[in-house]
This record gives structure tokens, sequence and C-alpha cells, in this order.
């Protein structure tokens, strides 16, 4: 006879059995009875973060930078609603993600109770599925089923909501979940592989479009690209979230495409006959407007989201299907059908020229340290360890893609979709759990980094070596930058007051506090930032006016980018347009 367990002690026993090491959380009433079915074991480690926020976006550093589920606990009501905004950014940049709330007992439920709120409704419309577990038999099946749907197909989060009443139940059942029809296709069709190989043979203006599918289409994904790549001399590019599939030093490299791309990777887009999308989803970011957007170009669309598929931009071939597997497939039929490489000569001319813009390049000074140096200082200094870097987002998130070469995959945690300040801490810290030994930084804002300051203290506790390095404008820089170029230069609320001495907030928590303020100190501090074995914040004043070129402003196409110049790029010249 089976024996008799309870629903906090089901659900911890079936996370262990998923090979769950790592839970970031938050107690409250509502839960502690699994807390306690917690302290009874040690087979999982608990983080105890400072705000349900944090523990969200550190299970998303630890997901993206492991390729395993992150796994987060909450109490019921404001432990949740905490919790919803990591949830959404989770939803949007595709992370595996399980997510357990606490709930009130089934008998209160819709009475208003204490932290009682709606939580399955709330998060209906940012989580892949979720659940309210009723009955303890239920739990494991729903558990399993769970994971099941957050890791596979499009990644994402998955939440269970579960009465106290049901954790601390006790049952001898065990009801297994019938499948639910959720069966993603993760095999191409081979004649749809078959029809995109001819088309790449065929091009002669290709480019590579690739986004953050790869990524989480697992390492061999990064690999096979890196094959067909070779195997067809196509350029690439990339999306915010797809850095690192393609080592930076490539030279079939163009760069990270978009709005704040490089002006080669946007006029290559624009003036490719074929692009060749795999994992990325055409959003706007991307697209500039949309009635501009690649007007020369047939299009090949891979991505395991049917749903993604013709959605926002008509493609001439879709192809559902998990990414490595595409590509792989591809692969093979290139080889059996004896195809070379294209002879794409005249492309690279003009990518060449592309590329001569130097449209990363940015104003010099001896006086103030440029936001953009001190990212290439750091990336210097640090590639040869191979760090994972985390962001926050504004400014210096979009420099850092500018300007950190990511050569492997997993290195590169930011929010892309939702655009989270206060992402880049807590990821940072989920990302150090899963990789003790690696060396994490998380580039920040002096804005950005108040969103979820109180994280530092997790750090602290766990003895999380993690470096932040504050580029500090005393702005919110690009809230600024968009006031200067579109609203006549009033900056309404985007100055930063009232600002912390970081410093000293650092060696308050236990961290080592640096500044550094002049260009010739920067790379001595960089390298006592690197030294110091424990936590360290470095507040890094640079120059506060500074922009964030390229640029293509709203609504507009990828020939209209603004440059470093600020000069607007326009069309291109007659040899370009010969092209066409």
């Amino acid at each position: 006879m089976a024996q008799e367990r309870t629903g906090a002690d089901i659900l911890i026993e079936t996370l262990s059995d998923l090979g769950v090491e790592v839970v970031f959380g938050y107690p409250g009433g509502a839960v502690l009875p699994i807390y306690d079915a917690i302290f009874k074991q040690d087979r999982i480690r608990h983080i105890l973060v400072r705000q349900e926020g944090g523990a969200a976006h550190a299970a998303e550093g630890y997901a993206r930078s492991t390729g395993k589920p992150g796994v987060v606990l909450v109490t019921s009501g404001p432990g949740a609603t905490n919790a919803v905004t990591g949830i959404t950014d989770a939803l949007m940049d595709s992370i595996p993600m399980v997510v357990i709330t606490g709930q009130v007992p089934t008998a209160l439920i819709g009475s208003d109770a204490f932290q009682e709120c709606d939580t399955v409704g709330i998060t209906r419309h940012c989580t892949k599925q979720n659940y309210l577990v009723k009955d303890p038999a239920e739990l494991e099946g729903v558990i399993r089923e769970a994971f099941r749907i957050a890791t596979t197909g499009r990644p994402g989060p998955v939440l269970i909501d579960l009465p106290k009443d049901v954790q601390v139940a006790a049952t001898a059942a065990n009801t297994p979940r019938t499948s639910i029809g959720y069966q993603p296709q993760t095999e191409p069709d081979p004649k749809l592989i078959e029809s995109a190989v001819e088309m790449i043979a065929a091009a002669q203006r290709p480019i590579f479009y690739t986004g953050g599918g790869i990524i989480n289409a697992g390492p061999q994904a990064s690999m096979s690209l890196r094959e067909l790549v070779k195997l067809t001399g196509a350029p690439v590019t990339s999306t915010l979230m797809g850095l690192g599939a393609l080592p930076a030093s490539s030279p079939l490299w163009l760069g990270m495409l978009g709005m704040h791309g490089t002006y080669e990777a946007n006029m290559a887009m624009n003036k490719a006959d074929l692009i060749i999308c795999l994992g990325a989803r055409f959003d706007d970011r991307v697209t500039g407007r949309l009635d501009a957007f690649a007007p020369h170009a047939r299009k090949i669309h891979v991505d395991i989201d049917r749903s993604s598929i013709n959605k926002i931009v008509s493609a001439e071939l879709g192809i559902v299907a998990d990414c490595d597997r595409a590509i792989a497939a591809m692969i093979a039929t290139w080889k059996a059908r004896g195809h070379r490489a294209a002879d794409l000569t005249r492309w690279f001319e003009q990518i060449d020229q592309w590329r001569g813009k130097r449209s990363l390049d940015f104003p010099k000074s001896t006086k103030e340290i440029m936001p953009q140096l001190a990212i290439r200082r750091l990336w210097e200094a640090t590639k040869h360890r191979a760090p994972i870097i985390s962001t926050e987002v504004g400014q210096h998130q979009m420099w850092a893609a500018q300007h950190f070469g990511f050569e492997s995959p997993n290195k590169w945690l930011t929010s892309g979709g939702l655009g989270t300040m206060g992402y880049g801490l807590p990821a940072a810290i989920g990302a150090q759990i899963g990789n003790p030994d690696a060396l994490v930084i998380d580039i920040a804002g002096e804005a950005s980094i108040m969103m979820n300051i109180q994280e530092m203290s997790t750090a602290t506790q766990y003895e999380l070596p993690v470096k932040v390095f504050i580029l500090n404008n005393e702005y919110m820089g690009m809230v600024r930058q968009w006031q200067d170029l579109t609203y006549q230069g009033r900056h309404s609320h985007s100055y930063s007051e009232a600002l912390p001495d970081f410093v000293k907030l650092a060696e308050a928590y236990g961290w080592k506090g640096m500044r550094i303020d002049q260009p010739d100190a920067l790379d001595d501090g960089i390298s006592e930032m690197l030294a110091y074995k424990g936590p360290v914040m470095v507040d890094c004043r640079v120059a506060k006016l500074a922009n964030c070129f390229p640029m293509i402003p709203s609504g507009a196409a990828h020939t209209e980018m603004i440059l470093q110049a600020n000069e607007v790029s326009g069309e291109m010249d007659d040899e370009a347009k010969a092209l066409v």
C-alpha cells in the first residue's frame, strides 16, 4: 500500500525527481507548509531573495545561463503579483520557468481573504499554462506536466497555484495527467527543408537573421549554425536575444540588427534577396517601418512557435520546427545535394562598403569617460574568461550589445521583449548560482540598478562574487535621448536626482565599492574589480549626454538610420541600387 504524503512533500519530492537543484523564493503564510518541507530535506537548495520580483528574474538568469528550467516559490497575494513582471518577461523572451505560488485555503477562495488574489486569472495571459490544484492526488501529475510544457516547444513560464490546505492534506493516491493536447512540432518537414536549401543555393544576396530560438534550442544549435554558415558563405546578423549564437569574431558576422543595430546589418537586411530567419519573430525593434522592411527579399522563417510564422511579416516559406533540428536537416540536405557556396563576392563588396561607415564609432574624449569606451575596455579585460554578462535596460544595455563581443551562447542575459529595468542584478545572481566558477558581470545604469537594488543582500548572504559595473550618467539615459530627439529637449523627469553614493551603499551591504571617474583610470579600475574575489559595485562616471547610436527612429525604415554624426543615412549609392 502506498504511503501517504502531504501536498508539500509531494511537491518537493517531485521537483527533486525532475532534477531541480535550486529554487528561488520568499516565504509567506500561504507557503509555510512547503517551506517546512524544504527545511526537512537537503536535495534542493533554496535561495532567499529580498523581493519576489527578484526571485523571478534570478530564475530567468539561472535558466538562460544553464539551459535548465528556473523554479520560483512565492506566497499568495502580493507574493504572486510581485512575480508577475518576471513571469511576463520570461514569456516574451522564451525562458523556461516554473512558478509555484501559495494560495489561501480552497474554502476561502473568492472570499477576499487575507492575501488572496486571483493568481490564475492574473497570470492567464503571461504564462504558457497555469493551474489551480485543489486535490493533492493531482499534484505530482500537474508538476510533471508543467515542467514538460515549460521546457519543450517554445520555452516559457508555467504557474502552479497551490492552496494551503492542499499543501497540508495527505494522500496515497497519485492521479496521472492525461495529455492536454500539447504536442509541439520539433521535426521539420523534409520537403520544406529541401525547398529552403534550394532557395539558399540560388540566392545572390542571402542573409541569416538569427534569434534567441537558436540559444534556446541548446548549444548544439549554435554549433550547427556555424557549420551551415560556413557551408553557404552567407553573412549573419542577430537579434538582441540571439547574440553569441555565432562568434562575434567571425568575418561573416555583421553585428546586431534593428533599432540600435549596425549600419551594415540593417542595410544588408534591406537589400538582401533572401532572408533566412532562424528562431526570431520579426518584432518591431527589428523591422522598423513594416512597409519598408526588406522590400526585395524572399523570406524563409524557421520557428518552433507556429503562431509566429506570418504573424508580422509574410514568409514565402514557413517551417515549424526546433531550430537545431531544422538547421541540422538543412546541413544534411545541402551536403546530399552537393551544393557549394555561391559566389557572393559582389554582395560582400557592398557589405564592406557599409562596414566602412564604422557605425559603432563614437566621439573620443580625454576629459570624460565615454560609455562605449568603458564597455570596450571591460570586454578587452575579460574576453579571455568568457564572462556571463547580464544587463539592466536602457542605453547601457544597447552599448553592451554593440560593443561587447560574444563568442558563445548562454553568456548574454538581458530583458529583450519586455525591457524590464531591474532585471540585471537578480539575473546575475541566478547565473552565478548556476555557474559558481564563472565570472558574472551585470552591466547596469544608475537608474535601472535602483529597481532591484535590494538583491545586493542576496549576493552577500550566499557569498556570490557578482560584479556590478554601473555606467552612471545621472540620467534615465534612453528616456533623455528620446526626449532630445523627439521632444525638443524637454527633459521631463528623466534626471536621476537624489542618487545614493554607490560606493558607500556597496560597503553597507558588505561589498567592495569603487568609483572610476577619469578615462586614464579605467583600465586599472577594471583590473581592481576583477581581482577582488567577492562582490563588487563599480560606479563608473561616464559622459552625461552621450547618445546611443546608430539608431532607427520610431516609425522609420532601415535606410533612415541616424549615425553617430547625427546624420540621417538616406538611400545608398548607385552601385548599391544596381544590386537590387
